[in-house]
């Protein structure tokens, strides 16, 4: 038989931005602002509802954490591509590799599992008014994080165990800007059909779950919300649930056609705007979309900025 010379990969390169060498100051300082705006915008959002005594409820305590996770997420590839745009070696070890897919796996769960908390918090709400203060007490609500962010380790470990089982005995080089299933298979050799399918379905039980969860909470609640007696009430109603419904959107849609569509219907270029979309832009987005279109929320503001400048009238 034909002895055939493998070389396992012990690192990869990031082709993503690697024909692009006469924007990469431009590309280094669009993310670098991108990237400050999530901390801060976030990061306030954070400060707000924990300082500001009328936002004690659950809903804006979901609302502080999904901040603090958008930072997480962000912080997982942003750092990275900034270093990579700077210093212009785009590689990435092995274990380095590994150790951000599985964040970003991690965190990408927790945020289908937080968006779907923060449904069943609108559905009690608005379905199960009288009930909403028992269901939703603060033991509840810190258990409901709490699982949101360990429900998928166990399997994601595994998941990203089985990834990088795989056998890279061919290109190192990545077509994307940080290590994800996709662009890790595209580089696997040998016939991976088996693992491949097993992956996807691994991925697609993690946000397919959620989201029917999120769908069927709010078929549910719009029931709910076309019976009231009250227009004035039924605007009131919507309002309050169509931040969320936007930021589900914005996720599920970008990260579904991301994993979900096949290699062969998108090419590199829109695989990596899409994946650009629900690990970055959507995190951007959330401090507007959730802080612009909530009035409660300006109030807030207006009361606790000053305070924090130091420019407060005594």
């Amino acid at each position: 038989m034909e002895e055939v010379n493998i070389t396992f990969a012990v690192e990869f390169f990031f082709l993503g931005f690697a024909d692009l060498p006469n924007l990469q100051g431009f590309l280094f300082l669009i993310f670098l602002i991108i990237y400050l705006s999530i901390l801060i915008g976030n990061g306030l959002i954070i400060i707000i509802t924990k300082l500001e005594p009328s936002l004690q409820t659950p809903m804006y305590f979901f609302l502080g954490n999904f901040s603090f996770l958008e930072i997480c997420y962000t912080s997982v590839t942003l750092p990275k591509m900034l270093i990579d745009l700077w210093t212009q070696k785009r590689k990435i070890s092995f274990l380095g590799c590994a150790t951000q897919l599985f964040f970003i796996l991690i965190l990408g769960v927790t945020e289908c599992f937080l968006l779907s908390v923060m449904a069943y918090d609108r559905f009690v709400a608005i379905c199960k008014p009288l009930y909403y203060t028992l269901i939703m007490n603060h033991k509840m609500c810190v258990w409901l994080v709490i699982g949101s962010w360990i429900i998928g380790i166990p399997i994601l470990i595994g998941l990203t165990y089985q990834i990088f089982s795989l056998p890279f005995c061919g290109s190192n080089k990545l077509e994307h800007v940080f290590c994800d299933i996709p662009p890790l298979l595209k580089v696997a050799c040998g016939d991976i059909s088996m693992e491949e399918y097993s992956i996807y379905v691994d991925a697609g039980i993690f946000g397919m779950f959620p989201f029917l969860f999120i769908s069927g909470s709010y078929a549910k609640i719009i029931a709910t919300i076309l019976k009231l007696p009250s227009s004035k009430g039924r605007y009131k109603a919507f309002f309050t649930c169509s931040s969320h419904l936007i930021v589900v959107t914005l996720y599920f849609g970008s990260a579904g056609i991301s994993y979900l569509m096949p290699n062969s219907s998108h090419s590199t270029v829109t695989e990596i705007l899409f994946s650009l979309f629900y690990t970055i832009l959507t995190p951007m987005f959330n401090p507007l979309i959730y802080s612009l279109r909530n009035k409660d929320f300006i109030v807030a503001m207006r009361k606790l900025l000053p305070k924090c400048v130091g420019l407060r009238n005594k």
